[in-house]
């Protein structure tokens, strides 16, 4: 039943206003019984859903706001306060349909998500076209994607090329071009061009998907703030019911004390942090960044130390073999070929690397390797073409007995002095060649981590595996405070925990794969880029779609915006609880006037935290570009 009047709610809150409206014409026209009977049914129609629902709060053996107006409207009637009954019921009502209506735009971001969401996909069935239902497209289908069409499942390229808008997964507006065995993401849009697609994830899988699902429980969630003001409201409010029976045991006025009643209402109070927290989250969304809840946005506004991984984050994570030195009698095209074929079997972005300069000399990788081991934040040894490869750092050379002369340590510090990283290679025991791979700054980092100090970080930190020439260089260029370089995976989570021990509040932001030990250990993970994304969007507490360090300072600064908005609808919801009873006490507040002062507080602090939507800290586009770097 409740159910059913809620559906009309609207309705009963627009004939509610004609009765008003009525009762206000027969008073100036002095028919003094059309006006009570109007200003009755009025009160009775708009009491209907607040009476209901305050019956359904006691069963749950709970205080509700309804019940306080339900308490104030009987004792409205009781001394024939007709005109006061009917404003009360009408003001409620209309102000829980803006409160609503507000709401919504405060989770307009949401919904421009889920409105973007692909619906139909055309696919290859049998050699022809069939346009299908998008929860019908299956693992391994060939899609086909026109201009101004949307992607409608994960999936690489197979043929064609195209200029993506990729907004709805990264936040980033600028178009990217995509062609062969590039990735693409359910919920972007082709501009122009033609593409052939293979589906590989579908469904719920797909990267989008599982946004819009992250971002729904995201908003759900509830920060410190709202957890105490939801028991504070439990024991505040049945305080005011006490309280208003105390007014009137010592006034002796039940009109004071019904009015007491209805502007202690904590609805201001009560609504102000969750929509704060709910824009926030939603602002995050739009600009590509996943906040996971409240809890989440309060916690990164009092970080004050960010401790970065090089590589993909401070880095495009996009490395070149930029030089190949060999050594002895070998030659450079057997070294690479066989060092490539090694690397197939790791899944690390450096053998990846060398993989792909292969590929692109037209080298055919047909031997897989065998006796692989992936020697942890080292390197790899396996067997290729009966030869036992020894391929990594100076660490890895020197737990294998190989002996490096003067030679080739010159020649590696002078690659790495270039910010290079410099990967050694063993055939059988003995020194056979150098990979030298370097990666750029990002162009954006340079301004992004300026502003992130500008807002309030104290201590910018870089934890690499790569050696310690490189990270230097690194380090100097962005201005960072301190970097440690060559360690291990857990390595970095110590330093995190001492971080920690000394009271620092810190972010760790990595690649959400290979770092997935210290974002877990920081106090804020934050995963960012493309890369990864599965395993990012489970491991980190932030996200950042797309791979600008610009989207970390907004994330930064929307965490700070957030709070504040939150504090300040909480300072007024509370000033303004204050203001009225000192009115109702003085006698200058009355039933009805108390009640639409009530009900404005309500608007004003939604108002506010709508305010969030647009929020923008002044991200600009591009940047200096940086050419120099590491991996």
């Amino acid at each position: 039943m409740i159910l059913k009047i809620n559906k009309f709610k609207n309705q009963i809150t627009a004939i509610a206003g004609f009765l008003l409206i009525l009762a206000l014409v027969a008073h100036f026209s002095g028919l003094t019984d059309v006006k009570q009977v109007a200003l009755l049914i009025a009160t009775a129609i708009a009491g209907i859903p607040i009476f209901l629902k305050a019956f359904q709060a006691l069963r749950m053996k709970a205080f509700s706001i309804e019940l306080l107006v339900t308490i104030a409207v009987i004792g409205a009637l009781f001394i024939d306060e007709y005109v006061e009954s009917a404003v009360v019921t009408f003001l409620f009502l209309f102000g829980d349909y803006l409160e609503a209506r507000t709401l919504q735009k405060t989770r307009s971001s949401l919904k421009d998500l889920i409105d973007m969401a692909p619906q139909e996909a055309v696919v290859l069935r049998n050699g022809e076209e069939v346009t299908v239902e998008m929860n019908a497209v299956e693992v391994g289908d060939h899609v086909i994607i026109r201009s101004g069409g949307k992607v409608p499942v994960d999936g690489s390229i197979i043929s064609g090329q195209a200029s993506l808008n990729e907004a709805a997964v990264t936040g980033e507006s600028v178009p990217k071009t995509k062609r062969k065995d590039d990735k693409v993401f359910s919920g972007t849009i082709v501009d122009s061009g033609y593409v052939e697609m293979v589906a590989e994830k579908v469904g719920d899988d797909t990267t989008f998907a599982k946004i819009i699902e992250l971002v729904e429980e995201a908003q759900d969630s509830k920060s410190k703030t709202e957890k105490f003001l939801d028991k504070f409201a439990n024991v505040y409010t049945p305080a005011v019911v006490v309280l208003s029976v105390l007014v009137y045991l010592i006034t002796r006025d039940l009109h004071i004390a019904i009015t007491f009643l209805v502007v202690a209402c904590p609805g201001a109070l009560v609504i102000g942090a969750p929509v704060s927290n709910v824009a926030g989250i939603g602002n995050g969304a739009k600009h590509g960044v996943l906040v996971k809840g409240g809890e989440v946005m309060d916690i990164f506004s009092k970080v004050d130390t960010i401790v970065f991984d090089k590589t993909g984050t401070l880095t495009k994570g996009k490395p070149e073999v930029t030089d190949i030195k060999v050594f002895g009698e070998y030659k450079e095209e057997d070294v690479l070929r066989l060092v490539a074929q090694a690397e197939t079997a790791s899944e690390h972005h450096l053998g990846r690397t060398i993989v792909k300069e292969a590929n692109d000399r037209g080298m055919e990788l047909f031997m897989k390797p065998t006796d692989v081991e992936v020697m942890k934040g080292n390197g790899i040894q396996a067997t290729v073409e009966g030869h036992h490869l020894s391929i990594g750092n100076r660490k890895l050379m020197n737990a294998d007995g190989i002996h490096m002369v003067e030679e080739v340590c010159a020649y590696a510090i002078e690659r790495e002095k270039l910010g290079n990283t410099a990967i050694f290679v063993a055939i059988d025991g003995k020194i056979a060649g150098i990979f030298s791979i370097a990666d750029q700054i990002r162009e954006d980092a340079v301004e992004a981590l300026a502003e992130m100090r500008e807002n309030g970080i104290k201590k910018m930190i870089m934890l690499t595996g790569d050696n310690k020439h490189t990270a230097e260089l690194v380090a100097e260029t962005l201005g960072l405070d301190e970097f440690h370089a060559e360690l291990l995976p857990e390595n970095k989570v110590e330093m995190l925990m001492k971080l920690k021990a000394e009271g620092h509040v810190v972010a760790m932001a990595g690649d959400g794969i290979n770092d997935a030990p210290a974002i877990a250990t920081a106090d804020i993970g934050l995963a960012m880029g493309e890369g990864g994304t599965d395993v990012s969007m489970e491991t980190a507490d932030v996200v950042l779609m797309a791979d600008q360090l610009m989207q970390f300072s907004h994330a930064y600064a929307l965490s700070k915006a957030t709070i504040r908005n939150m504090k300040q609808n909480t300072f007024f919801a509370v000033g303004t609880v204050f203001v009225l009873l000192a009115g109702v006490l003085a006698g200058s507040i009355h039933l009805a006037s108390g009640m639409f002062i009530h009900e404005a507080s309500v608007l004003l602090v939604i108002l506010n935290a709508m305010r969030l939507i647009r929020f923008n800290h002044g991200n600009r586009k591009g940047g200096r570009k940086v050419p120099v770097a590491e991996v």
